[in-house]
């Protein structure tokens, strides 16, 4: 026989709250932090990665274009941390120490998986630092 474990309210709440809060909240950290490590044109940077080398003289198109994908990138990332949280209290219960993970996880993914087919991915060698001010959330 199942035991039927009794639902929170935060379990039973809508989840598009805590993931539109999560994904605008570490998109724009992240977004910061990427101007302030490789200057203002790095959303132009995030749509050649799509379009190609030309994007990096765009206009305002290629800068908007940065822009939702990176914030399309986060939003993603807060969904997947938030929906598996609903059921797993200790994703809820240990959320910094578990989101620090998390975050390393995201990093590595991106660096490993998403970023080298690329068109403007330089690989490696990856270096700690910047798995630090990648997983840091006051870079």
């Amino acid at each position: 026989m199942a035991l039927a474990v009794p639902l929170q309210r935060s379990q039973t709440g809508s989840p598009l709250r805590p993931i539109l809060v999560g994904g605008a909240v570490a998109g724009t950290l992240d977004h910061i932090s990427a101007m302030i490590t490789f200057g203002p044109g790095v959303s132009r940077a995030i749509a050649a990665g799509l379009v190609g080398r030309w994007a990096l003289q765009g206009g305002a198109g290629m800068l908007i274009l940065g822009l939702l994908l990176h914030f399309f990138i986060a939003f993603t990332a807060a969904t997947i941390y938030c929906l598996p949280s609903r059921r797993l209290p200790f994703l809820r219960d240990h959320w910094l120490v578990c989101g620090m993970f998390y975050g390393i996880g995201v990093f590595l993914v991106m660096n490993l998986i998403v970023l080298p087919p690329c068109a403007l991915h330089a690989a490696g060698p990856y270096q700690l630092r910047g798995l630090i001010q990648g997983s840091s959330p006051t870079c």
